[in-house]
This record gives structure tokens, C-alpha cells and sequence, in this order.
């Protein structure tokens, strides 16, 4: 089953000049926020310096590994938090690589004592490169004896790409909820190594409350509270569709939480998870079951994510953050 696995990722990775782009992405997508959409820069209002890692079926050895990176915290004096974000994802062993880095500004906007509105831009710059050696054509597999001959492919002139790429985002909260909408790639860079590869925006949208299950609920809301925390989310990019809706629960110091994730077409992953939470820092792992007819076989997906909340500026505490969840 892993060869045959394997063969299939070989046909896909063979086609690359013909494939569209499509983005990694997270199963803990609120402890990797400005992924998420750049609206959540700043969201925390303290500095926050996050590290997210997935490794996509990991049966099939080196597949999908994504490594994620960054810093974000609200400045008062422009009335709005900054964001700086770097995510580097590796394909196929280390065949497809993509690296990234973007900065990004939400505006943040007081409607009423318990309604805030954040708007936000991101520029990123990008760069994908292809290891033009790992890759296997067709025309090199002999039937009876394996790969054995010499390709009559001819590779990309130039075997790294890099491009510009912008991004854009909105999110509204109140005490115990909220609610965001994110549009990445909304200049549809060119990625195309042999030909012109448009990359799909990606449209993202996602909700969810907060619910006391204390007898006596707290007035404000702290990580020490037991809540209840259902949440949604809806993501597009060309063709694809995916939806992600579950629960956390909070029980401090300790959160669980359990999702399910699937296409329009057919289902994809339950997502499981455990996390440890502490003032100044927050830890948590997730694996994904996959239910899909690739089924859990391939290894599924194991992440991990690590939080700090760095001290917070005098001015900044009395501002309210967005209390999301944190995984």
C-alpha cells in the first residue's frame, strides 16, 4: 500500500507543469492566526511569537512537512496591530519547495463598547524553487525493471521562481465571539516554472463563540474560565472546497478539542486535540484520522504549535483583545 502510495505521489509531482497551486494548511488554525487571516494581527494586543509544524502522511516519508513562524502584537500609536509572518512548506522530499514572508497592518476600528471591527493589508514576498533531479517522468519507469532510463523532459530555464503576493482580511468581535473573512493571493501571482500557472486566491471564512459552563459565570473572560467553544470554518480556492467545524472545550490549564474536515465531495479528516495553556505560554498537538478513501494508512497528520505572549506594553493592557480560541 506505501509503494503504491508512492507511485501515485511520483505521477502527481511528474505533472507539476500542469497543476495548480493549491496552500498548505492547519488544523490548528487559531494557534496560527495570521496564516489565518492578517485581520488577527495584533488581536492578542500583548506581543505573541508563534511556531506551528505539520507533517502531512507521514507514512509516506517526507510528503508534506510545513514549518510556520510568527510575530505579531497591536501599537497603539497606529491604532492597530503589525504582523510579521514566514512559512516554509516542503513537497515530495524536499521537491517542490515554497518559502514565504509577509508583513502585514489591521486597522483596528471601535464601534461600540462591545463591538470591534479589524481591517487588514499583507505583503508578501515568495519564493518557490524545484529540485529538477528528485523529480520521475513516465518515460523513465520500465514496466518490469523500475525507473531506469534517462528522461526526455527538458527542465525550466530557471529552476526558482519568485514573486510578489498580497493579501487581505476583515474580522469582527464582541465579548464571547467572532467572526473573520481573509482573501489571499488577490493578484493571482504567476507561479509557473514552464508555462503561466495563475495562483488561486483563497478565500477564507470563520466564526465561533464562547460559551461559560461555570455555575457562575466570570464578568470578564480568563483563561481560567470552563467554556465551551463551537467554531466554523470555510475555505475556497479555485475547485476545491473545504469545510472545519468542532468544539473546545477549556478547562484550565488544560484544552481538547475534536473536529471534522471535509470537501463538498467527500470527507477528509477527524482532527483530535490536546493542548496546555499557561499565562505566558501555550502548547498543543493535534492528529488528523483520516476517513477519506486514502484512508489512515497514509499516517494522517500530526501538528504541533507552540505560543509565547511576550509582556505586554502599559498602555496596550487596558485595550480589549479578541478572545478567540487559542488552538
Amino acid at each position: 500500500m506505501k509503494k503504491k502510495y508512492t507511485f501515485i505521489l511520483i505521477l502527481l509531482i511528474g505533472s507539476i507543469t500542469i497543476l495548480k497551486g493549491q496552500d498548505p494548511h492547519f488544523s490548528q488554525y487559531y494557534a496560527n492566526p495570521l496564516y489565518l487571516n492578517p485581520a488577527l494581527a495584533g488581536a492578542q494586543i500583548c506581543p505573541r511569537l508563534a511556531f506551528n509544524f505539520r507533517n502531512q502522511w507521514p507514512s509516506i516519508t517526507g510528503t508534506y512537512v510545513t514549518y510556520n513562524a510568527s510575530y505579531d502584537m497591536y501599537i497603539p500609536a497606529l491604532s492597530g496591530g503589525i504582523g510579521l509572518l514566514v512559512n516554509v512548506d516542503r513537497a515530495g522530499e524536499g521537491i517542490l519547495n515554497t518559502t514565504m514572508a509577509g508583513f502585514m497592518y489591521a486597522f483596528r476600528l471601535k464601534v461600540s463598547d462591545n463591538f470591534y471591527i479589524n481591517t487588514a493589508l499583507q505583503a508578501t514576498f515568495v519564493q518557490k524553487s524545484l529540485d529538477w533531479e528528485k523529480l520521475i517522468f513516465p518515460d523513465q519507469i520500465d514496466p518490469r525493471w523500475g525507473i531506469i532510463h534517462n528522461t526526455n523532459e527538458i527542465p525550466p530555464e530557471n529552476l526558482t521562481k519568485n514573486f510578489a503576493d498580497f493579501s487581505a482580511g476583515i474580522a469582527g468581535y464582541g465579548d464571547r465571539y467572532y467572526f473573520g473573512f481573509s482573501a489571499s493571493h488577490v493578484t493571482t501571482p504567476n507561479e509557473g516554472f514552464t508555462s503561466t500557472s495563475y495562483l488561486p486566491v483563497r478565500f477564507t471564512l470563520h466564526a465561533g463563540g464562547i460559551i461559560s459552563i461555570e455555575s457562575k459565570p466570570y464578568k470578564k473572560l480568563t483563561i481560567e474560565e470552563t467554556t465551551l467553544s463551537p467554531n466554523i470554518l470555510f475555505s475556497k480556492q479555485q475547485d476545491f472546497e473545504e469545510f472545519n467545524y468542532g468544539l473546545y472545550l477549556n478547562k484550565y490549564p488544560f484544552v481538547v478539542g475534536t473536529w471534522f474536515r471535509h470537501s463538498t465531495k467527500n470527507p477528509d479528516a477527524i482532527i483530535v486535540l490536546v493542548g496546555f495553556i499557561q499565562e505566558l505560554f501555550q502548547i498543543g498537538y493535534s492528529y488528523d484520522i483520516t476517513v477519506s478513501r486514502l484512508t489512515n494508512q497514509s499516517g494522517g497528520a500530526h501538528e504541533f504549535s507552540l505560543t509565547f505572549r511576550l509582556p505586554c506594553p502599559v498602555k496596550a493592557k487596558k485595550i480589549a483583545p479578541i478572545n478567540c480560541p487559542k488552538f
